[in-house]
C-alpha cells in the first residue's frame, strides 16, 4: 500500500499504530507541528513498517481525537477527520491544515510548547523558530519590521550607485518608502538597516577563508587567505564575490583556433549562491554569519537558517523546490537591483551553469545541504583531480587513476579521501575509480566504522564520523 494514496496531495504525514490516550503529547505534537508549518496528516491504525492494523473502535477514537485537539491545542487549528477502509480494516486519518494564527501550542502535562516539522520529525521549536512563528502569526517578517534607527542618520550611497548602474535612473528618497526600506515617520525598517552603507545590524557579516587543503586543518598553515566583511548587504555581495575571484584560479588549454577557459568554480553559480545566502539568511539568528569557505577541491557557502518551509533539501529535488522568500523586502530590493530574479530559478541556475562548462562531469555537480539551523551550497572545484597529498595520478582526460596493487589500508584510505571530496559519490563511482567490484566496495565500507550513509538513494550522502 502506498501512503500517498491515503493522504492525498500532502507530503507530510505521521503514522500511529493506535490512539495513545494516556500520552496525548505523542501525537498532539505532530498536530502542532503541521499547523505551524505546511499542514499534514496523522494516520491511526498503521504500523511503522506500513502494515495495516486498523482500529477496533474508530468512531470512539475520532471523538476522543477531536476533543483532545480542541482542549490541548491553543489556538485550535483547522482539521478534519476521515475514515479509510483498507483490507477490511478501518484507518482513521486526521488532516491538519496549515495555520495562519501561529504559533500553535501544545498545552498539557504542565507544559506549553510549540512544535515544527524538520524533515519527517516533529520537534520542539527553538527560540528563533518561535520568534518566526510569532511574526508569521502577525502576517509580517523580520525585514519588514520597523527598527529604532532614523533615516537621517544613515546614507544609501551603495544602493544609489547600484540602482543607477542597473536601471540608468537616479534613486529618489521617496523610493525608500515604496521599496520598504523606511517608514513615513522617518525610521528605517530592518531591511533598510541592513542595506544602509554602515549597517548598524553588526551580526550581518560575511566571513571568508581560503583553507590550505581539503579541511579546516589542512596543513601547517591552515588558512592561505581570510577576510571579514560588514556593512551594507550590497557591500557584502561585492566583497564576498571579490574574495572568491581573488582565490579562484582560471586554467586554460589551447585548441586549433583559440583557447578554452577552464574555471575552478563557475562565476554565475557562486554569485547566485552568495546572493541567495545573503538574501535568504535567517536574520533572527544573531550569533552566526554567512561563511565562504574555499578548499582545494570545493567551495562552500553557508547561510544561517534552514529551509523556510522546514524541509531538508537533501530529501528533495532542488530543481522542483518552489521559491519561499524568508525576507521578501530584501528579495524585492535585490530584484530591483538586478541581483535576483522573481522566478524560481536559484537552484537550477547554480546547477545549469556548472553543467555548461567544458570541464564538467557528473561527479562535479554542485549539491546542497540543510538542517533546521543552516543551509550550505557545495560547489566542487572543476579542475581538482588529486588528493591532499598528491598521491593520485591525473590522466590526460582528467580522470583519476588508482592502481589495484595497493594494500588493504590503501583502499580504505582512498575510499575515505573520495568521500571527503564528494560525500554524494555512489558505490558504483567508487568501484570504477578503484578498479574493483561494487560488491567489494560495499564490503569495504561495511568494515569501516567511521563512515555511514545518511538518507536514501540520490538524496542521501556519506557522513564521516569523528
Amino acid at each position: 500500500m502506498e501512503i500517498t494514496k491515503l493522504i492525498g496531495e500532502t507530503s507530510e504525514y505521521d503514522k500511529k499504530l493506535k490512539l495513545e490516550m494516556k500520552k496525548p503529547k505523542s501525537w498532539c505534537k505532530s498536530v502542532s507541528a503541521f499547523a505551524n508549518t505546511y499542514g499534514g496528516s496523522l494516520i491511526f491504525g498503521i504500523s511503522d513498517d506500513n502494515q495495516i492494523i486498523g482500529l477496533e473502535n474508530p468512531d470512539k477514537d475520532a471523538e476522543i481525537i477531536s476533543e483532545m485537539i480542541k482542549s490541548r491545542l491553543d489556538p485550535i487549528p483547522e482539521f478534519k477527520i476521515r475514515f479509510q477502509k483498507e483490507e477490511d480494516k478501518v484507518l482513521l486519518i486526521v488532516d491538519i491544515l496549515k495555520g495562519e494564527e501561529t504559533p500553535y501550542y501544545y498545552s498539557g502535562d504542565g507544559v506549553l510548547e510549540a512544535y515544527v516539522r524538520i524533515g519527517n520529525e516533529s520537534v520542539k521549536a527553538s527560540s528563533t523558530e518561535l520568534k518566526r512563528l510569532v511574526l508569521h502569526g502577525r502576517n509580517t517578517t523580520f525585514d519588514s519590521q520597523n527598527s529604532m534607527y532614523k533615516v537621517e542618520d544613515y546614507a544609501f550611497s551603495k544602493l544609489r550607485e547600484r540602482y543607477k548602474k542597473w536601471t540608468g535612473q537616479s534613486f529618489n528618497d521617496k523610493d525608500l518608502i515604496s521599496f520598504g526600506l523606511a517608514t513615513k515617520d522617518g525610521y528605517l525598517t530592518n531591511a533598510g538597516a541592513l542595506i544602509v552603507d554602515e549597517s548598524p545590524i553588526h551580526y550581518s557579516r560575511v566571513f571568508c577563508t581560503r583553507w590550505n587543503g581539503l579541511t579546516k586543518s589542512g596543513g601547517t598553515m591552515d588558512a592561505l587567505d581570510d577576510a571579514e566583511y560588514s556593512g551594507s548587504l550590497i557591500s557584502l555581495i561585492e566583497n564576498g564575490e571579490g574574495f572568491i575571484k581573488r582565490n579562484a584560479k582560471m586554467m586554460w588549454r589551447k585548441t586549433a583556433n583559440s583557447r578554452e577557459e577552464l574555471p575552478e568554480c563557475v562565476e554565475r553559480s557562486y554569485r547566485e549562491a552568495l546572493v541567495n545566502a545573503i538574501a535568504h539568511r535567517d536574520y533572527l539568528v544573531n550569533g552566526s554569519e554567512v561563511h565562504i569557505d574555499i578548499y582545494d577541491d570545493r567551495m562552500e557557502i553557508y547561510s544561517p537558517g534552514g529551509m523556510p518551509d522546514g524541509s531538508v533539501i537533501q530529501d528533495r529535488d532542488p530543481t522542483t523546490v518552489p521559491s519561499t522568500r524568508r525576507n521578501p523586502v530584501i528579495a524585492d530590493v535585490f530584484n530591483r537591483l538586478g541581483y535576483m530574479e522573481r522566478k524560481d530559478s536559484g537552484f537550477a541556475k547554480i546547477l545549469d551553469n556548472y553543467a555548461f562548462q567544458i570541464n564538467y562531469t557528473e561527479e562535479k555537480k554542485p549539491y546542497f545541504r540543510s538542517d533546521r539551523y543552516q543551509f550550505t551550497v557545495i560547489m566542487p572545484n572543476l579542475n581538482y583531480n588529486g588528493t591532499q597529498d598528491g598521491t593520485q595520478d591525473v590522466t590526460q582526460d582528467g580522470t583519476q587513476d588508482v592502481t589495484q596493487d595497493g594494500t588493504q589500508d590503501d583502499v580504505y584510505t582512498l575510499i575515505l579521501e573520495m568521500i571527503k571530496r564528494n560525500n554524494k559519490i555512489s558505490a558504483k563511482q567508487l568501484a570504477e575509480k578503484l578498479g574493483i567490484s561494487i560488491r567489494t566496495v560495499r564490503r569495504k565500507i561495511k568494515e569501516m566504522d567511521n563512515i555511514e550513509y545518511i538518507g536514501h538513494g540520490y538524496s542521501g550522502y556519506w557522513k564521516i564520523k569523528k
